[in-house]
């Protein structure tokens, strides 16, 4: 009924248009006429002038502007403003980030890392060197640097490690060196660490740096993963849950906390993915340097 009142309008508004105005008139949603006439004239004539027929029969020097070409209005602007338009972005590029996910051992951190290598460019992350054995599957350079403990307290004193712990009787360390590298390409540092080296990471960055909490969706589905990856004895077993059952406590010095739900690991890396978008997005950014 809406339609065919507005086609009426348009076409009686039309007839009385050339009795009014002889001459060629084209549809009123045409922007190519030879006379258009305005609407202090149409009211004059005796026409009703409908909303459509104001917005298309009306001509202002806004309406030959933008019939100008547009190089000469925009050269006009410059020359009124007395400056030219720079093709600068507006806002200056975003800080490389420094990212740190943790959480209890069991909970999926390196399944969303791998993923995260996976979907996402301009990250880097970094390998930690550990003087633990070599797992099934995992590759030198990729996973982890295995180093033997005697080699990993020469890097100790030779200070190039930015932290490093003792977990379940191994060292794990964050070697220096790549971290320089890649922020200086402008690359996002990622950096998987346990609760002790997250703790660690916190007093050195402080707020500089984004600290996101990996966590499973109940104590009971942590227990089943750690149960189900069969690489500790039953001794070793009880000290990673006990363990895991304290570090869950550390959860409210992280920054954001990330659910990674059993079967719903894209989810998961989905929403690390939006913490850094968000970040970088922020007026203030964190800024930090190695």
């Amino acid at each position: 009924m809406l339609h065919l009142r507005r086609l009426f309008a348009t076409s009686f508004a039309r007839s009385h248009l050339h009795r009014a105005f002889p001459g060629p008139i084209y549809s009123p949603i045409s922007t190519r006429t030879s006379f258009v006439p305005n609407r202090l004239e149409l009211s004059r004539s005796g026409v009703r002038v409908t909303p459509l027929m104001a917005f298309t029969a009306s001509s202002t020097p806004d309406d030959e502007a933008r019939r100008a070409p547009h190089s000469e209005v925009y050269r006009g602007l410059e020359t009124v403003l007395g400056s030219k338009f720079s093709s600068e972005p507006l806002t200056p590029p975003p800080h490389p980030l420094i990212i740190v996910i943790s959480g209890p051992s069991g909970v999926g951190k390196d399944a969303v890392i791998k993923r995260l290598q996976e979907v996402r460019e301009g990250l880097h992350f970094v390998v930690t060197a550990t003087s633990r054995a070599k797992r099934p599957g995992e590759v030198e350079g990729k996973d982890y640097y295995f180093v033997t403990k005697e080699e990993f307290l020469s890097m100790i004193e030779r200070n190039e490690l930015l932290e490093y712990a003792l977990v379940y009787g191994e060292y794990k360390g964050i070697p220096k060196q790549q971290i320089r590298e890649y922020m200086a390409k402008g690359y996002d540092i990622v950096l998987r660490v346990d609760i002790q080296g997250a703790e660690t990471l916190r007093s050195i960055f402080g707020k500089s740096a984004v600290f996101i909490f990996l966590v499973a969706e109940s104590e009971a589905a942590l227990v089943k993963r750690l149960v189900d990856r069969k690489t500790e004895t039953s001794d070793m077993l009880l000290v990673r849950v006990a363990t895991a059952r304290e570090e869950v406590k550390h959860l409210r010095n992280f920054d954001y906390v990330v659910v990674n739900e059993e079967g719903k690991l894209n989810n998961a890396v989905k929403l690390v993915e939006s913490i850094i978008d968000a970040e970088k997005a922020k007026v203030d950014q964190r800024k930090m340097q190695i």
